[in-house]
């Protein structure tokens, strides 16, 4: 989940004129990266061989 204070950071970032896709699309991912930061902290990730065996069953 995103704060407040990384929002203020991103925006203050930007050019002085961007479009809102710009700035959505820089929130989404940093919200992303966030989550995938707090869930291996969390130890919520899954090996390399466990992702091949799900990766298996959705390619079939």
């Amino acid at each position: 989940m995103l704060n407040k204070d990384n929002v203020i950071k991103t925006i203050s970032k930007f050019p002085e004129t961007f479009t809102l896709d710009e700035l959505v699309d820089k929130l989404v991912f940093i919200d992303k990266v966030e989550r995938g930061l707090d869930q291996s902290v969390n130890n919520k990730v899954c090996t390399h061989d466990e992702a091949r065996k799900r990766l298996r069953k959705w390619l079939k």
